[in-house]
């Protein structure tokens, strides 16, 4: 996005990377046999890459101290035995690209979000060829608007319609054998808005730049907030700054396990913990027009199942039932309940309340800033491998 003048601060001008494109496989191609998509989307992704094997994200290297560590063939002797594990997360990577450039078109003022959401997950499911929990959806589709951050996805019968002045955070999930990409980014159709875009996207690329082996959290979430905070953005005449959201935070992931155990701060502390090889991590960052501090607030639809629960005793036959489904269906993958009406469960927000009281699952309230306030966010998954870093989402969009 070109911001306007206010965003021009501490700006300068990069070379443009290379980015990961939908390069089907060369022999497939010489044939000239590619398959053609339909609208909507019913051909998996896989098709055009009948070899099996996926494009990798974009490379970035390493800074000299951590290149230097080891001899270069010990380290691809090590990527060589995670092949299979590249190889499938680079295929959830791929339908995110697909499933994005699919809803380009089909996002504008008037549509209704929960159109939108069941058109995107569609995609999702016929892209990635949907099978039980081995690929599909990692987590619901975030649409949360304006002052709210994060975690809002509609609830059956919810009738908000995408306006022209709305900034829409849209967060989504894929993944093939629980290896997850967590990739976002910030819809808007005013061009006032551009200066708050601008922030997150240049945090965001700051925060993936300085993200590798040995980096120390705390750093990281200060070279973010360095660079978030050093925009504004004009809204009626006032000059807003623009102010990390100090409670959100980037985090690793593991396979079926969306935040598994380490946080990535966006704003500058204590933090310690170094990132290590063979992690995974969403880098994501949330700038804002209001106090930089998010509370739960409205209507949950987000839930997950506690990841550490391990066997809880349950009294109501109900909630049994309804975990049965849960254990089936998403196993520790985050799920909302237009997931469970699409099943066929009904009548079972009582049950869902108990499973919550138990501790089995937990509830995802949505995010939010001050009313009046505009949030933005983008976010990369990126894993941290023995040779370089590789921005697995990294797509000609974001």
């Amino acid at each position: 996005d070109d911001g306007g003048d206010k965003s021009k601060k501490k700006r300068k001008k990069k070379k443009k990377k290379k980015t990961a494109a939908a390069t089907p496989d060369a022999a497939h191609t010489a044939n000239g046999d590619l398959p053609q998509q339909t609208d909507p989307p019913s051909v998996p992704a896989a098709k055009w890459f009948p070899q099996g094997r996926f494009p990798e994200g974009e490379v970035q290297e390493y800074k000299e101290e951590v290149r230097s560590r080891t001899s270069i063939a010990e380290l691809r002797e090590k990527e060589r035995l995670h092949e299979d594990v590249y190889n499938d997360v680079r295929h959830a990577a791929e339908v995110h690209r697909r499933v994005r450039a699919y809803m380009k078109s089909y996002i504008k003022p008037g549509v209704r979000l929960f159109d939108m959401c069941e058109r995107l997950e569609n995609a999702t499911r016929a892209l990635i060829a949907e099978d039980g929990l081995k690929a599909g959806i990692a987590f619901p589709t975030g649409c949360s608007l304006n002052y709210v951050a994060a975690h809002w996805t509609p609830n059956a019968g919810d009738k908000t319609v995408l306006q022209k002045d709305d900034v829409m955070k849209l967060d989504f999930g894929t993944h093939v054998n629980g290896r997850i990409i967590d990739s976002a980014f910030t819809v808007t159709f005013n061009e006032r808005y551009d200066p708050l875009l601008e922030a997150v996207r240049a945090a965001t690329e700051t925060g993936v730049r300085e993200s590798g082996i040995d980096a120390r959290l705390g750093e990281i979430g200060a070279a973010i907030q360095e660079v978030m905070e050093s925009y504004e953005v004009e809204l009626d005449g006032k000059t807003y700054p623009v102010k990390a959201i100090r409670n959100l935070n980037g985090h690793n992931i593991g396979p079926y396990q969306i935040h598994s155990g380490k946080s990535v701060p966006i704003v500058r502390g204590r933090e310690n913990t170094r990132m290590e090889e063979g992690e995974f991590y969403a880098i994501e960052t949330f700038g804002s027009t209001g106090r930089g501090v998010v509370v739960e607030d409205l209507e949950v639809s987000h839930y997950m199942k506690n990841f550490d629960a391990g066997h809880v005793p349950l009294r109501m036959a109900r909630s049994k039932q309804l975990l049965a489904t849960i254990d089936k269906h998403f196993g520790t993958l985050a799920f909302c309940r237009r997931y469970l009406d699409r099943l066929g469960e009904s009548k079972y927000l009582m049950a869902l309340k108990n499973l919550c009281d138990t501790g089995v699952i937990d509830p995802y309230p949505p995010l939010c800033d001050i009313r009046g306030s505009y949030t933005a966010q983008f976010e990369h998954t990126i894993l941290l491998r023995p040779t370089c870093k590789e921005v697995l989402s990294r797509g000609d969009d974001y």
